[in-house]
């Protein structure tokens, strides 16, 4: 259990056991959102392997999470822009668990900067990790779920910009963007295989580490996100994790395809023509009604 913003309890929304003899392998799970919602599907019963290229942090977590939760957690290291690497990584999986029911193609990658300030190689970079990595695993794994004739399930972390766009983070919504095509094309071709694909456009969802890589220093607090948010507040972590559970879990078995976003309305404040008038305050609001009355009269 956890605590938003507003001072709520968030608590875990699935059933006990609602993950029970699953295996799920989650890339970027030993750090920040990847860890909170591994950790959430351990709580309901099923198996994870967390992967990422540090194999210390991802000993590290593991250790933690077994101990918090009681459950069975493998630590892998893959680079998933390595395709050889995401095959080991799923013949490790397999070795240990004997079975894989789902992916959650969670690593990325992501800086802010003006974009004629970024090198090919750095524009580079982010495309390989998002969106080939992504490509790599779920390729990789839905290739092995296709030819033992095995229902699965596959999830990915996007961003609301893979439908908008945004500045100053082109690569990463470029690279999202394909990750979100990749999802709905699947959807269609693997749908008679019985492996449904879905993705989730998380909202402003802090982590520590990744934001302050982000936003350095003082920026995190000049720019900040709860006034970009009609709730005026952001996500908590159990939230993205129950909304993961129930995408990856047999409740969910009729939804493919879909991209589901949760950032409490943030978008769509971003999207309306005259949004940013939020920001009048109510006494300008007042000079304004009245110098409209004026105008008819």
């Amino acid at each position: 259990m956890s605590n938003n913003e507003a001072g709520n309890a968030v608590q875990g929304a699935l059933r006990e056991g609602a993950l029970q003899g699953k295996t799920i392998v989650v890339t970027g799970g030993g750090t920040g959102l990847g860890r909170a919602m591994a950790t959430y599907f351990l709580q309901l019963g099923a198996h994870v392997v967390i992967a990422s290229r540090k194999l210390d942090v991802l000993e590290k977590a593991a250790k933690e999470m077994a101990e918090a939760t009681g459950g069975q957690v493998q630590a892998i290291a893959c680079d998933v822009r390595d395709n050889a690497q995401v095959e080991q990584l799923l013949a490790a999986a397999l070795e240990r668990f004997g079975r894989v029911d789902a992916l959650l193609n969670n690593a990325a990658g992501n800086f802010i900067s003006p974009t004629e300030r970024l090198s090919a190689n750095a524009f580079s970079t982010i495309i390989d990790i998002v969106l080939k990595g992504t490509a790599n695993c779920t390729l990789t794994f839905g290739k092995h779920w296709i030819a033992q004739q095995q229902p699965a399930t596959i999830l990915s972390i996007v961003t609301t910009y893979a439908f908008t766009g945004s500045a100053y983070v082109v690569p990463s919504a470029a690279a999202k963007g394909g990750v979100l095509a990749l999802t709905r094309s699947l959807a269609v071709e693997w749908g008679k295989y019985g492996i449904r694909n879905n993705a989730i456009a998380p909202g402003p969802f802090p982590t520590k580490g990744a934001w302050e890589r982000l936003l350095p220093g003082d920026l995190a607090k000049q720019f900040d996100f709860k006034n970009r948010v009609p709730l005026k507040r952001v996500g908590d972590h159990q939230e993205l994790a129950n909304l993961a559970a129930f995408l990856l879990s047999d409740f969910a078995g009729y939804i493919n395809g879909e991209v589901i976003t949760i950032d409490g309305g943030e978008w769509l404040q971003g999207a309306g023509q005259f949004s940013g008038l939020e920001a009048i305050p109510n006494e300008l609001w007042d000079k304004l009604e009245h110098m409209t009355r004026q105008a008819k009269s």
